[in-house]
C-alpha cells in the first residue's frame, strides 16, 4: 500500500498517499524515475507545486516533483526574452520582472504554481493568458530522452487547455511528455491590459507595471484563500462558454448575469457568479466548502477527505445544472489511483 504522505506536496493538503516521491532536479531524475515506474508496472505523474490537482484517492504509483530550474535573459530592440525552467515559482518571477520594469505577466500576478504548469492548463487572469506571453516551451519524451521545443502556434492553446491536456496527454498511466522550460517574449511597448472594471478605475499614474501588479495582488488577496492556510486548488471549475441561443434565453430569465463575447459569437458566462445565485456560498460537506468569498473556490476546511471535496464538486455542478441548464466542467485535474480522470470539455 502507498506510504509516503502527499499532503505537503499539493495545495489542497488532503490525507492521500503515493508509493513514492521523487524531487527532479534535473532530466536525469525524471528519465529515472520514469523508469523505474515503468519497471515496476506503477503509475507515474509529474507536478509543479500541486496547485491545480485533485487525488480521488491514495496514488498507487510514483510522483515526480519538477524542480528543474534555469533562467536566462535576452533582449532585442523590441522584446524581452526569458527562458526559466519548469520549477521556478510562477508568481516569483511576475513580481521579479515587475520589480524590473519589465510588462506583461502583471496580470498573471499571484496565480500558484510553477511556471512548467502554466502552459498546461493556459493560464489566464484579468484579461490575460499564458498564451499571450509564450514564446516556446521545451518537451522531453521520457520514453526515449527525445526533447523537442514546441512554438506558441503549436502548443495548441484554448482557454484552460493545450495540446499538453490533449495530443499529449498519458495514453496510458504514466506522464511521458514533460514540460522542461518554456520560453516567454514581453513587448518593450507594454500596453496596458484593462478590460475589467477595478483595473479601467485604476489612477492614471498607476497605469504601470507594479500599479497592476499590486492591484491584482490586492484584490486577488481580498478574494481568495491562501491555500497555506485553507487548502485548495484555485478556481474549481472553468467559466463555462454557451450558444448565443442558450445566452439570450438565460439573459431573459437573468437579467443581471455577467457575460463575456467570444469572438466566435459564444458568450463566456461567470461560473462563480452562477454557484453564488445558486445560494452555495459556505456550504459544507464534511471538511470540504464553498468559499464564503469566493464561490468558484472549494477548500479544505482542516480535515477534509478526497471523496468530501468530491461530493462537493458534484452538488456544486448539480445545482447549477438544475437552476440554469449549465454544466459546470472542472479545471483542476483529478488522480485516482492508476493516473488522471480526463474530464470533458
Amino acid at each position: 500500500m502507498p506510504q509516503q504522505d502527499l499532503r505537503p506536496y499539493h495545495t489542497f493538503g488532503l490525507p492521500v498517499r503515493c508509493q513514492a516521491i521523487v524531487f527532479a532536479e534535473n532530466i536525469d531524475d525524471l528519465q529515472q524515475a520514469y523508469q523505474q515506474a515503468k519497471t515496476a508496472n506503477l503509475p507515474f505523474v509529474v507536478l509543479g507545486e500541486g496547485s491545480d490537482v485533485l487525488f480521488t484517492e491514495d496514488f498507487h504509483g510514483i510522483v515526480a516533483l519538477n524542480r528543474l530550474k534555469n533562467a536566462r535573459h535576452t533582449e532585442d530592440d523590441h522584446f524581452h526574452y526569458f527562458h526559466l525552467g519548469a520549477g521556478e515559482n510562477w508568481h516569483h518571477w511576475v513580481q521579479t520582472l515587475v520589480a524590473q520594469g519589465i510588462g506583461g505577466l502583471e496580470n498573471l500576478a499571484l496565480i500558484p504554481g510553477t511556471v512548467g504548469a502554466a502552459p498546461i492548463q493556459n493560464i489566464g487572469a484579468y484579461g490575460v493568458e499564458f498564451k499571450d506571453v509564450c514564446d516556446y516551451v521545451n518537451v522531453i519524451d521520457l520514453e526515449n530522452g527525445k526533447t523537442q521545443r514546441l512554438g506558441n502556434q503549436d502548443c495548441q492553446f484554448a482557454y484552460r487547455d493545450s495540446i499538453f491536456k490533449q495530443a499529449l496527454r498519458p495514453k496510458d498511466n504514466r506522464t511521458r511528455f514533460v514540460i522542461t522550460a518554456v520560453g516567454l517574449k514581453l513587448a518593450k511597448n507594454w500596453q496596458p491590459m484593462l478590460g475589467y472594471k477595478e483595473l479601467r478605475e485604476l489612477p492614471q499614474s498607476e497605469i504601470t507595471p507594479a500599479g497592476i501588479f499590486a492591484k491584482i495582488c490586492a484584490i486577488r488577496q481580498s478574494k481568495l484563500p491562501d491555500p497555506k492556510v485553507l487548502g485548495n486548488a484555485g478556481s474549481f471549475f472553468k467559466n463555462p462558454v454557451v450558444s448565443t441561443e442558450k445566452f439570450a434565453q438565460l439573459q431573459q430569465n437573468h437579467p443581471s448575469i455577467p457575460h463575456y463575447p467570444q469572438a466566435d459569437g459564444t458568450e463566456k458566462l461567470a461560473a462563480g457568479w452562477l454557484i453564488d445565485q445558486c445560494g452555495l456560498k459556505g456550504t459544507q460537506v464534511g471538511g470540504a466548502a464553498v468559499h464564503r468569498q469566493q464561490a468558484l473556490v472549494l477548500v479544505n476546511t482542516g480535515n477534509a477527505t478526497s471523496q468530501e471535496i468530491t461530493a462537493l464538486a458534484q452538488l456544486v455542478q448539480r445545482r447549477v445544472a438544475e437552476k440554469f441548464g449549465v454544466h459546470l466542467v472542472p479545471e483542476v485535474r483529478f488522480y485516482q489511483k492508476n493516473g488522471e480522470i480526463f474530464q470533458p470539455k
